[in-house]
């Protein structure tokens, strides 16, 4: 065909290898420039999806760690609050033996802040929330935390009612108190009250406490596995710097080989034209 231009069997393959050679040489380069040999499906199908499901599930994981993390704060805060009423509940039995051997108005001093303790505890129950969640102000709520996107493993807490006046802590005896014969004794009824408000809070600090170090145990295992999964998804996908450094230099040298090999190809041809002169 006229102007078609044909060239001899060794420029042709000095062309296809010089060309070979290019592409490889990109591809490098790629791989130096992103640090991944596999960053899409064209490179290797399947190992891009195996290194990608991997990741999907770190990513699933995070979300549930992210979920943990946010449980035990929910939990540290009641916990926090549950030891802080039980000091404030000590210094009501403190109050309730000091009415023992009180005058009248000394009692009557008592029982105001008695009362003030009382509306303080009320206070800090109230105000134990977190995220919106309050555990210790009333029954009818529920932390819950989920540990896995394939499994029903979670937790669930609920809520408990550590005001005054409550089954949870009945202690507002003392609050109405007059010097009496049957003082004592009605002291000391408050001052069983007390005590068993106070088992009941060191029972609920105990249960908070053995939930929040759950929860800590699951978060630390999740990080340990998420840490995992996105390991053995580099391991599939990053590249070797190293070598690929080390490669590219030795395509640069053969890119060189190549652009030499197609100079002696056309030298070669010139050579055979000569002949025609």
């Amino acid at each position: 065909m006229a102007g078609e231009v044909t060239l001899s069997a060794a420029v042709r393959s000095s062309l296809l290898s010089l060309s070979g050679t290019e592409n490889l040489i990109s591809r490098t380069q790629d791989r130096l420039a992103s640090g991944l040999k596999i960053a899409s499906p064209v490179d290797d199908a399947r190992i891009f999806f195996q290194a990608k499901g991997l990741n999907d599930r770190a990513s699933d994981f995070t979300e549930k760690k992210d979920g943990i993390d946010q449980g035990i704060s929910s939990l540290s805060t009641a916990l926090e609050a549950v030891e802080t009423i039980d000091s404030l509940v000590q210094q009501l039995k403190g109050l309730a033996n000091a009415a023992k051997s009180a005058s009248t108005s000394e009692l009557s001093s008592i029982q105001t802040q008695y009362n003030e303790l009382l509306t303080q505890i009320d206070n800090l129950a109230a105000d134990a929330s977190y995220q919106g969640l309050n555990l210790i102000n009333g029954t009818g709520s529920t932390l819950d935390v989920e540990f896995s996107t394939t499994t029903t493993s979670l937790i669930s807490v609920a809520s408990v009612d550590l005001t005054t006046g409550t089954l949870g802590l009945d202690i507002t005896s003392v609050a109405s108190l007059t010097v009496s014969s049957t003082l004592t004794t009605k002291i000391d009824d408050a001052l069983a009250e007390l005590d068993t408000a106070l088992d009941t809070l060191r029972s609920n600090a105990q249960t908070l406490g053995s939930n929040v170090a759950l929860l800590q145990t699951r978060l630390d295992f999740t990080e340990n596995y998420v840490n995992v999964l996105e390991e053995g998804a580099a391991k599939l996908t990053l590249a070797n710097i190293t070598e690929e450094g080390a490669n590219l230099v030795a395509l640069q040298t053969r890119q060189q080989l190549g652009i030499s090999s197609l100079a002696f190809a056309g030298q070669s041809e010139q050579g055979v034209l000569a002949l025609f002169r």
